[in-house]
Order: structure tokens, then C-alpha cells, then sequence
């Protein structure tokens, strides 16, 4: 049960082939030294060993690809002990369990919190995306803080339960896997922003390189046996029953609706991450999508998706008419090249992906995760990086020590589902649900009330197999 790792944009120019994977253990390991202890723990030595008795006990859910990153991640962290492992496929999981022997082994996350619910402090869920809400969910109701890989879910439905059920609990942190949202680029684009570098925003362009497994194909009709290793019943979950083939897991799992939620999953909780921060967007008012051929099960080749906010007085934005639009390509689908880039500037800038903001008076470029900002006008640039902007956004440890202080604390950090995790990830599902539709589809922007009719209900609410709810 793997959220695979697949090549992300570089978070730094000296390290272009950075993956992912990579990523997250830069910066999140960046602040480790800084680890917060709890003050017994340093008795008269002032010494920074904290006892195994006071560390938190983390139970992780899908372990292999990302997974493995998170398990790494929170097992670096000076105040967790990794209590448990799950997953469904012993060959993925292989290299979490050489590196925590001592951990208990599970296969179903149900038994796992069942049976360790009053051993463990933090679940954390890395599994594919159907999975996401129920497991989630779970680990929300036995009293656990929550940390859910992206996109917190497929559907409307599991998004807005995962964002009820969190705001219920505001004292069990809660963090989404955008690991960008805790890295320094996004706020210092944001920064940029208000200080009015480029004026009130009037557009913002997303690029991804995704796909990069296949999508807009037909199911695979082949018989293939089940790998020994594999459960094949506990990996489809809460998702309708059908025979086991390569095209579905370990790693293509992504391009298929039951399973998946396409390039825009994959990549736009990162990409359009800082846009949703920045402008504070909640609910679109119209979203319209362009796709190549669309078929029944598979997100399409490509697509290109416009989303229509209407502009408010709290909005740093002004928009065209009245109206600020986010568009979203991927598939091979690049923007036009900007002015403002040097000769020897490639485009695009970052292979794996980019957003691009369109202000007033200017533009900023900057990578997958915020990384790397870049003012269009040189002069610009070149002033703004000799004298910064005030630091108005604190700077934070990285993903997993922002979720650890924020348990020490009692507060939320940054990716909160109530907060912003939610509201992101139901941005891109709705934008998911237009692509199905084949059609535009019409929101009530204040209360997300889905306007146009005759989507089907399993499309916005899936029905889940027995044993598993949201």
C-alpha cells in the first residue's frame, strides 16, 4: 500500500535532479537540531536525549515509495519512536522494515488502530488515494494527530468529512503531505506579493509534467495471479472489487478514478498550494475543463483547467472582469513563454513543474513547492534579493518537525485539513469532477453548493465496500 515517489522538481539549483523523496528529507531534516524537548527530559545535565518513555508513538499506514519517506522522516525526529508499520505489500514495505525492526508489523490499518489505539500518539497515511479518508478518519476518531499524504482524498464527499471530523478536534494536529507548505519559498512568494511587488494578482498559470504512468486507457482485460507478497483484497479497500493486474499497483494506481486522482492529485496540492494560501481561496465559481479523449475510468492524456473565483475584499487580487482565474495544464500542455527570461533561460524553467503569477504591474515565477521565486523584471529581481522584504510569514523545521511542534504546542500547523489542506484538496477534486463531466460545472462560490446537475452521485459521494466508511 505505496504512495510511489516519482521525480519532483529540484528545491534547489545546485541539486537539479533532486527527487521528491529528496525534497522532503532536505527540508524537513533542515531544522532538526532545533528539536524541542520537553523540559524534564533535560534534567541537570541539559542534555538533549529524550527518554523513550516521552517520545510520541507513531503508527505509520503505507510505508513503501513516500511512504518511506515519512517513515524516515518522523523516525529522524528526536521526539518519535516509529511504534508500528503497515502495509499490504511486503516487497514495497521491505526497506521500512529493515530500517525499524523493532516496529510491529500490520497488513490491515482497521486491526492496527484496533488493537494499538492506546499505544500510539500519530498516525501517519501514505497509502494510495482511495484509502486516504478512511484511514484518515479512523485514526481522527480514536484520538490520534494525523499527518495524511496529498491529496487527503478523491471525492468532495471524503474531503468534506475529513474537514469536519478535524475541526471537530482542534487539539489533534493534522497535516497534509504538501511539504512545500512549510518550506521558506512559499512564503517568500506570498511575501512578495503583499509587499504589492507585482500589484493585486490578476492570474496565476500551473505546469506539470504529469503523467508520467498511463492515463486515457481502457481496463486491461488480461488474467494475471495475484504476487505472494501482495494482499490483494486489503489493497482495493473501500474500492469496488475487480481482479488483480500490473496496471493497477504497485505504481500506475494513480490514473485511475477508483484509485487515483490523476496529475492534478499527484501534483496540484503542491503546485497550487501557495495561490490557494496566497489569495485565500475557497470555493471557484465556475471550473471549466479542455481534455483530450476522455474514457470511463481513466483520467485523460492531458487536460487544461480554468477556475473561476470571483474577486472579494480579501482577496490581494483584482482579477479581469471581476473574475481571478488559476489555470492548471498538464499532459505536455506548457504555457506560453514569458517575457522577462534571459536567453539562456530553458522553458520551461523546472522540467517537473511551475506557477506562474500574473500581476498588475509584473509576474513571479517559482518552482513545484514555491522554491527558487523569481521576479520576471530582472531589475526587479535583482533589487529584491539585494535588500529583502521583512520576514512577515515565520520561517518553520520543515514538514514533519512543523507537525511535531504543533502537537508540543496544541495548535495546527500550516497544511491543517479544517483549515487549508481541506479547502486545497477539494479545489482539486472539484477540478477532478468538471474533467469526468466533460463539461464545465457551476458552484455557489460561499458555500460550495454544486450547481450543475445530473453529475453522477458516486462521482461527488462514493460508495464505500463494507468494512470501510468515511
Amino acid at each position: 500500500m505505496t504512495d510511489r515517489d516519482i521525480n519532483a522538481t529540484p528545491d534547489a539549483p545546485e541539486s537539479p535532479t533532486v527527487s521528491r523523496r529528496e525534497f522532503v528529507e532536505k527540508t524537513s531534516m533542515a531544522g532538526m537540531a532545533f528539536t524541542i524537548v520537553k523540559p524534564h527530559v533535560l534534567g541537570a545535565r541539559g542534555g538533549r536525549h529524550v527518554a523513550p518513555s516521552d517520545k510520541f508513538s507513531v503508527a505509520c499506514i503505507g510505508v513503501g515509495g513516500m511512504g518511506g519517506s515519512d517513515v524516515r522522516g518522523f523516525g529522524a525526529q528526536a521526539d518519535c519512536n516509529i511504534y508500528a508499520l503497515c502495509d499490504v505489500d511486503d516487497v514495497n514495505a521491505e526497506r521500512s522494515y529493515r530500517l525499524q525492526p523493532q516496529a510491529k508489523k500490520y497488513k490491515d490499518y482497521r486491526e492496527l488502530i484496533d488493537k494499538e489505539a492506546k499505544n500510539i500518539d500519530i498516525i501517519t497515511v501514505s497509502t494510495p488515494d482511495h484509502h486516504h479518508a478512511a484511514a484518515s478518519l479512523l485514526g481522527l476518531r480514536a484520538g490520534k494527530h494525523v499527518y495524511c499524504q496529498k491529496p487527503l482524498a478523491r471525492t468532495v464527499a471524503e474531503v468534506r468529512a475529513m474537514k469536519a471530523e478535524a475541526a471537530k478536534r482542534p487539539k489533534q494536529a493534522t497535516q497534509m503531505g504538501n511539504q512545500g507548505h512549510a518550506a521558506e519559498g512559499m512564503r517568500i512568494t506570498r511575501e512578495w506579493i503583499e509587499a504589492g511587488l507585482i500589484g493585486k494578482i490578476v492570474s496565476v498559470d500551473f505546469y506539470t509534467n504529469r503523467p508520467i504512468w498511463p492515463q486515457g486507457i481502457r481496463r486491461p482485460s488480461e488474467a494475471h495471479n495475484v504476487p505472494p507478497t501482495l494482499d490483494w483484497e486489503l489493497w482495493l479497500g473501500p474500492a469496488p472489487f475487480r481482479p488483480y493486474n500490473p496496471a493497477y499497483a504497485p505504481f500506475n494506481w494513480r490514473g485511475w478514478w477508483d484509485y487515483g486522482t490523476g496529475a492534478m492529485g499527484d501534483m496540484a496540492c503542491h503546485i497550487m498550494d501557495c495561490a490557494v494560501w496566497t489569495l485565500g481561496l475557497k470555493f471557484p465559481g465556475r471550473v471549466i475543463p479542455e481534455t483530450s479523449q476522455l474514457y470511463t475510468e481513466t483520467a485523460p492524456k492531458l487536460s487544461r483547467i480554468t477556475y473561476e473565483f470571483p474577486v472579494s475584499g480579501t482577496m490581494n487580487a483584482v482579477g479581469k472582469d471581476g473574475t481571478v482565474t488559476l489555470t492548471w495544464r498538464d499532459g505536455g500542455i506548457i504555457p506560453a513563454r514569458p517575457n522577462g527570461l534571459t536567453a539562456l533561460d530553458a522553458w520551461p524553467l523546472w522540467e517537473d513543474g511551475f506557477q506562474l503569477w500574473t500581476g498588475e504591474k509584473g509576474q513571479i515565477i517559482a518552482g513545484t513547492y514555491g522554491e527558487n521565486p523569481r521576479l520576471l523584471d530582472p531589475e526587479a529581481d535583482k533589487a529584491v534579493k539585494a535588500t529583502p522584504v521583512p520576514v512577515k510569514f515565520p520561517r518553520t523545521k520543515g514538514v514533519y518537525g512543523e507537525f511535531i511542534d504543533a502537537i508540543k504546542a496544541g495548535t495546527q500547523p500550516g497544511s491543517n485539513i479544517a483549515g487549508h489542506a481541506g479547502p486545497l484538496t477539494e479545489m482539486i477534486v472539484l477540478g477532478n469532477l468538471a474533467v469526468r463531466a466533460g463539461r464545465a460545472i457551476d458552484l455557489n462560490p460561499t458555500t460550495g453548493e454544486l450547481l450543475t446537475k445530473d453529475i453522477p452521485d458516486e462521482w461527488v459521494t462514493p460508495k464505500y465496500r463494507a468494512g470501510y466508511s468515511y
